[in-house]
């Protein structure tokens, strides 16, 4: 009985040892730094992953394949492609894209079915691996057309057409589409507009679109506000108009356009609206390849002779 008495007397003593240390200051002040420091490396830890998810830098290439279209778009291991110029430029491209060290692309775009955007896009497919490919509702008639649908069933390849509000993740990029033309009589204007943002920065490809299509697109309200604006049409006259660019507001633009064209692209006209606003331009028949290089908060540009013009 003893014994019992004594183990009880021993198990109260200890439970209030207890509750004195709970109920102290110094005790609960040891606690509450504890818990801070556990939430200092928390923080740390959180703030030691943004720096790893923010140290590669989005590159965007508006490559020299003359009077045509080509735009590779790298994050991080993640490829990106809109369109493929001529068919001349097609073994050119996949030449210099395997340079780079690209073996596949998240997503390939034909932004309409014209030559000068889809002529070596059967060769894009041919040599690289391809998760999704999209282009527009827009069927023509033309060989190129079909060498580029014949590439994708050789490869199993079902095309996406692409709907207003996509959106699209890229590792760190997010992808918008603007507009998607469909039912028009026009092939520029079935081209499919999309907008890329990769944190702080941004950038606006609009195909071949017109201007009336630039209208559509300001009545809808979509936001097209971006650093960066890769001039519709080669610099054409019928696209660039001034409340579209007003809208986009870009402190550069790039011009992807051939050397000494029968279309006298750039028009004068456009040019002068992109001086008159102080918007840096950069044009492939006098800089060559284009690149554009964003951490997230800051651009930077270089051009450079990629021997991919066909």
């Amino acid at each position: 009985m003893k014994k019992k008495n004594k183990s009880i007397t021993c198990l109260i003593l200890f439970i209030g040892l207890l509750v004195y240390l709970f109920t102290s200051s110094s005790f609960r002040t040891s606690i509450s730094n504890a818990k801070a420091n556990i939430d200092n490396i928390s923080n740390k830890r959180d703030e030691a992953k943004k720096v790893v998810s923010n140290s590669d830098t989005l590159k965007v290439y508006i490559t020299d394949v003359g009077q045509a279209d080509s735009i590779l778009i790298r994050d991080g291991n993640y490829n990106m492609l809109i369109d493929a110029g001529n068919n001349s430029d097609g073994e050119k491209l996949v030449k210099y894209y395997k340079e780079l060290g690209i073996t596949s692309f998240k997503y390939v775009f034909a932004s309409h079915p014209h030559e000068d955007h889809i002529g070596g896009m059967d060769d894009i497919i041919n040599n690289f691996d391809i998760e999704n490919f999209y282009m527009p509702d827009k069927l023509s008639t033309t060989k190129t057309f079909e060498d580029m649908l014949d590439a994708l069933e050789r490869k199993n390849l079902k095309y996406i057409v692409p709907k207003v509000n996509d959106k699209l993740s890229l590792n760190n990029s997010n992808i918008d589409v603007i507009y998607v033309g469909s039912d028009v009589n026009d092939i520029n204007d079935s081209s499919i507009v999309l907008k890329l943002t990769y944190f702080s920065n941004s950038f606006l490809f609009t195909g071949d679109l017109g201007s009336n299509k630039e209208k559509e697109i300001l009545n809808s309200g979509a936001n097209i506000k971006a650093d960066v604006l890769k001039v519709g049409h080669h610099g054409s006259s019928y696209s660039t108009a001034s409340l579209f660019l007003d809208k986009v507001n870009p402190s550069f633009a790039a011009i992807s356009v051939g050397k000494n064209n029968i279309y006298k692209h750039p028009a004068s006209s456009t040019l002068e609206k992109l001086n008159k606003r102080g918007i840096k331009v950069y044009r492939t028949d006098l800089d060559g390849t284009i690149l554009f290089e964003s951490n997230g908060k800051d651009i930077s540009v270089s051009t450079f002779d990629t021997l991919t013009n066909g």
